[in-house]
């Protein structure tokens, strides 16, 4: 079905619109809908499979977790109303707030909601972890919790989770989609099927979902949450439709039946940004456009063993430092990005993460000079006696690996680009059969250890895509995620920062950023640097 016949089919079933929360069709075009495309689709509602954006920003509407982010990425409370860690940071407890309701559904007696207990997150833990569910989430708990003991219910408003060491992150991935708190009587009466009839606490309801068509929700009228002492949400129900065609999205915005688009495909950036990156008047105008950090950067990536020979040339430290300084990265954001993003001139971590600072971390700027200077020191001046170096990279990044490769030929460093399907990429990466290739690392949670752990030589591939190992890294690594007090930790993150930038084994090439663009009739739609969608806020002026 293609883009515009699902619009159409969409924009037919308004028969939502007169079912919303019992409303007739008379007063429907009162309601206040908040509506967006998601253009790659939606594979699952179950938080247990909410490994991608796409999936993730719906799950957000219908679930909660036992902690949230706030937009500066500062944990804060939400099923739990306060914990404590003990001392030697492996006994976690919450204390649950009590007025928490699961979603009216048959599956409850009287489809009625019950009230969310202590049991009910016991239940949504062990079945994340449990082989059985399949989980794309099992990660976050595997070999971080007590195996013998690790979630129990102290009574119905106390939880406790036990670690098997300590782990600084916890609290920031128990913000996580897969930490969503689910009931088990809807997994009893739906069972493989609660991927598309989804029972949650959030702040909208499931109402109909016909896949590759349009995904509807309602207002959860019995949610818990208020903003100055008004329930939340504040409007009326969301609805998502699954428009692939680029084309159409964009028209279907800019006519006013979509309230939201996040980022804009290549054949249109130009309508929207200046070549620098600023947005155009007459869009600033008609729309409300914003950019903000993104916890996600783009990077090359070095094979840091001999699979390839002793002899191969990126196993020399000074040729990947020469590349590093080679690249001029300002360019590939100004000519290929309308400058959308930041140069990664910082070390590894992207902007975005509330108690890092990485201005402070030095990095790898563009200095051709600097660039030949270091292959002079490892005996090829101008390049001359270099093999050529095969860089791997997919055709959606085709013109940033083109780009990069000339850029390096200016410094004497002769690349071959060579272009593969993404899966055939991604199993070279696990497998260590690419000694050079193109990647990305959006965080996982709001922690630096989400990238810091992609170093650390006790990981397989992913995320050790380098088969980095460094032994002072690696006990920095260790001593990081048992640290408590926040400026130790991150004092720590600035030395392995600096081991990183010393030895090589990437390219940080751009710190993402997102771009927001939203009718001027919505407020309320705060970025955040995880791109999380958060509609429980938003206001909509009719």
């Amino acid at each position: 079905m293609n883009g515009l016949v699902r619009l159409y089919a969409f924009m037919g079933m308004a028969v939502f619109l007169a079912s919303c929360n019992g409303c007739s069709s008379g007063d429907a075009s009162h309601k206040k809908i908040f509506r967006y495309n998601q253009s790659s689709g939606i594979t699952s509602l179950d938080p247990a499979a909410a490994s991608d954006l796409s999936n993730i920003w719906a799950v957000n509407q219908l679930f909660n977790s036992l902690l949230q982010l706030d937009d500066s990425l500062q944990v804060k409370p939400c099923i739990a109303s306060k914990w404590s860690i003990s001392e030697d940071g492996l006994t976690y407890t919450f204390y649950l707030r009590t007025d928490v309701r699961f979603h009216d559904d048959s599956c409850f007696s009287g489809a009625k909601g019950r009230k969310v207990t202590a049991a009910d997150v016991v239940y949504s833990f062990k079945r994340l972890v449990n082989p059985a569910t399949a989980a794309k989430g099992s990660w976050v708990f595997n070999g971080r919790v007590d195996t013998a003991n690790a979630f129990t219910a102290i009574n119905d408003s106390v939880f406790q989770l036990q670690l098997r060491r300590p782990f600084s992150p916890m609290l920031g991935i128990l913000t996580m989609q897969y930490c969503s708190v689910i009931p088990h009587e809807a997994i009893e009466k739906y069972g493989t099927d609660f991927r598309s009839h989804p029972v949650g606490t959030g702040p909208f309801r499931f109402y109909q979902w016909k896949e590759n068509v349009a995904l509807m929700m309602n207002k959860n009228t019995h949610y818990f949450e208020t903003q100055n002492g008004q329930s939340l949400p504040l409007i009326d129900g969301v609805k998502i439709s699954f428009i692939d065609n680029a084309k159409t999205e964009f028209i279907t915005f800019r006519q006013g039946d979509l309230d939201f688009i996040s980022g804009v495909d290549a054949a249109y950036i130009d309508e929207v940004l200046e070549e620098n990156g600023t947005v155009k008047s007459n869009w600033a105008k008609q729309f409300n456009v914003s950019k903000s950090p993104f916890l996600n950067t783009e990077y090359l990536c070095f094979l840091m063993t001999d699979a390839y020979g002793k002899d191969n040339p990126l196993l020399n430290k000074k040729i990947r430092q020469a590349i590093n300084y080679a690249i001029d990265r300002q360019e590939l954001i100004t000519y290929l990005r309308n400058g959308i993003g930041q140069p990664a001139i910082h070390g590894f971590n992207p902007y975005g993460f509330s108690d890092f600072d990485i201005n402070a971390i030095p990095g790898y700027i563009f200095d051709i000079h600097k660039a030949k200077d270091l292959l002079t020191e490892a005996g090829f001046k101008d390049g001359k006696g270099l093999p050529e170096i095969k860089l791997y990279s997919t055709d959606m990044y085709k013109e940033y690996a083109l780009t990069i490769s000339k850029q390096l030929e200016r410094a004497g460093i002769r690349t071959k680009v060579e272009l593969v399907q993404s899966s055939l990429l991604k199993e070279m990466k696990a497998g260590g059969k690419a000694p050079f290739f193109r990647a990305s690392l959006v965080a996982d949670y709001a922690d630096p250890e989400t990238y810091f752990a992609a170093f650390y030589s006790k990981h397989i591939a992913p995320p050790n895509y380098t088969r980095f190992s460094n032994s002072r890294f690696d006990e920095l690594y260790e001593k990081s995620v048992a640290e408590k007090d926040i400026a130790k930790r991150n004092e720590m993150y600035v030395e392995m920062e600096g081991i990183i930038h010393d030895e090589a084994p990437i390219v940080p090439l751009y710190y993402d950023e997102a771009l927001r663009i939203t009718q001027k009739r919505v407020s309320g739609l705060v970025p955040n640097p995880l791109n999380l969608l958060q509609l429980k806020q938003v206001t909509i002026n009719n």
